[in-house]
């Protein structure tokens, strides 16, 4: 499977790493630590040195409670940092935003090459046509809600269901904006909406998505989540390395490409362990 964005073509032969650069001043796991440029960019340069394929820049945290970023706060905190690190770095980066005109500038004035929208298109369609008129590679993910009551969400019965059915809505309208199929990524959200056990069910259940949407890269991220934290009694987001590891690993093993995660270096390992004892087969 090949994966392209305006700027290269992706190989998905082996499981991909994307590493979580959040330039916020309260994100739930790493909030203040990246948020002057410096600091960004020298965690920039440590992922791609503990092996990361893609880079996520991401300027409006969306935790629990957190408000809503207005466009030019997020481009300030986003754009500086997309620019350095394409300008050193030969490694896509991939904005992080439910917003057009963020998406635009950090593609045409920082060199981003991928979109990363966790509201799949919900909250800004125009996201997409930004996708298509530039090339750039599109990650569609599945969440209920708006900005401010996306975790508040009453549970759905049949969580398969609500995802299979949203996703399929994003990719539909992605299309119509223009987007290709081949450019077009999906990730099914874990702790968007979904209660402790529907996170646990997808996981498990994740190759059955996996199957319906072949044509597209399956993007996870599960790292430092409540729903990881709970499994482990509870503990805090920088307590939870061991249990987001195991769910990288559960993915990858259900089809997953991409795994999106803060700890760079240790999800590497696992998964360069994990290829080898395949090939051994």
């Amino acid at each position: 499977m090949r994966w392209k964005t305006s700027r290269r073509t992706i190989r998905l032969d082996r499981p991909l790493v994307m590493g979580i650069l959040n330039v916020t001043p309260d994100s739930f796991s790493d909030g203040g630590r990246f948020a002057l440029v410096d600091a960004a960019i020298a965690r920039a340069e440590e992922m791609i040195a503990e092996g990361a394929d893609i880079i996520d820049v991401g300027g409006e945290s969306t935790r629990p409670g957190s408000g809503l970023v207005d466009v030019n706060t997020e481009g300030d905190r986003t754009l500086p940092v997309i620019g350095m690190i394409t300008k050193r770095f030969d490694v896509p980066v991939s904005i992080d935003t439910t917003k057009w005109g963020v998406a635009m500038m950090a593609i045409d004035r920082g060199g981003a090459e991928i979109i990363n929208d966790i509201s799949g298109l919900r909250w800004d369609a125009r996201v997409a046509d930004v996708a298509a008129r530039s090339g750039a590679a599109l990650i569609l993910m599945h969440s209920r809600g708006e900005f401010g009551n996306m975790h508040d969400q009453l549970p759905v019965d049949d969580i398969l269901l609500e995802v299979r059915t949203g996703l399929s809505r994003s990719i539909k309208l992605a299309r119509k904006w223009g987007v290709e199929d081949s450019r077009i990524a999906v990730d099914v959200g874990l702790g968007f909406g979904k209660t402790h056990d529907q996170n646990l069910e997808l996981l498990a259940k994740l190759d059955n998505i996996v199957d319906e949407f072949d044509s597209y890269p399956m993007i996870i991220g599960a790292s430092r989540k409540s729903f990881v934290g709970k499994v482990l009694g509870g503990v805090p987001a920088g307590e939870r390395l061991g249990g987001s590891i195991a769910a990288a690993i559960a993915a990858i093993e259900r089809g997953a490409k991409i795994i999106r995660v803060h700890d760079v270096r240790e999800t590497v390992a696992a998964i360069k362990v994990w290829t080898n004892s395949k090939q051994e087969k």
